[in-house]
């Protein structure tokens, strides 16, 4: 079940800036042909171009555009589902409906819809690896932004039950759960700044695109990368649950 990456045909969301940009970076020097997915145009056609692959526009939480999308990809080998947004309000008593769906619909739909439709594809091509990202929100309480933290938590959930599943399938599918990461998502370089002048480690971009790189090659499936800067990246060891019986064939990782 190890892919390699070099003839691959990846995807990335969110691939204009941040995160997925520097997968993106990572995987076309390793010698994979990527296709670069965003809403934001200007910037995800430039990624692209200057990576040698090709860009589309997609609203991730958007079901019938990922069908359209991966139905216009001869074979694809990797997914990286890396699109996401946070709420902007931490505040669960002035949370609005249209902050609530926003998130809901980039960071648990975009990863539900992107993987039911990639891996309808590569079941039919011999196989090939999804991976999500996720966050250190999705393996902790993290109090700022209580509903990004669950989408996450969400991502996590569905990242381990689906291994098994897929295994079947021939495809592997891991999440990367990075701490803080100097992206816009996060504020860009001036709250990167702020935030290491109160003694807090901000991970660059590069570093998940390790973590990414690292999932796909494992050979392995339902893991979590936790990628922090004081740790480096390393799959999450998950506390077993006291009285729980069954096993991994029931309840899986």
């Amino acid at each position: 079940m190890t892919v390699q990456l070099s003839g691959a045909t990846a995807l990335v969301t969110g691939g204009a800036s941040g995160i997925g940009k520097a997968v993106v970076e990572r995987l076309a020097s390793e010698g994979a042909s990527v296709i670069v997915a965003d809403l934001n145009e200007a910037d995800g056609a430039k990624v692209a171009a200057d990576a040698g692959g090709r860009f589309v526009k997609l609203d991730v939480s958007d079901a019938d555009a990922w069908d359209a999308l991966v139905a216009d990809i001869d074979k694809l080998d990797i997914a990286h589902l890396n699109a996401g947004v946070t709420t902007q309000n931490g505040d669960l008593l002035t949370l609005t409906e249209q902050q609530y769906r926003r998130v809901m619909g980039a960071n648990v739909d975009g990863v539900v819809y992107g993987a039911r439709a990639v891996a309808r594809s590569m079941s039919k091509t011999g196989g090939g690896a999804i991976v999500c990202t996720a966050s250190v929100a999705g393996l902790i309480g993290f109090s700022p932004d209580p509903i990004y933290t669950l989408t996450k938590h969400a991502v996590v959930g569905f990242v381990r039950a689906m291994a098994q599943p897929l295994e079947a399938h021939g495809i592997t599918i891991n999440a990367v759960n990075p701490g803080i990461v100097e992206t816009p998502l996060a504020g860009g370089a001036p709250m990167a700044e702020a935030l290491r002048s109160r003694g807090i480690e901000v991970i660059q971009p590069s570093q998940i695109a390790d973590g990414v790189v690292s999932a796909i090659t494992s050979g392995r499936s339902g893991e979590c990368w936790a990628c922090t800067a004081q740790a480096g990246n390393n799959p999450h060891e998950f506390a077993p649950v006291k009285g729980l019986t069954g096993g991994p064939t029931l309840f899986g990782r």
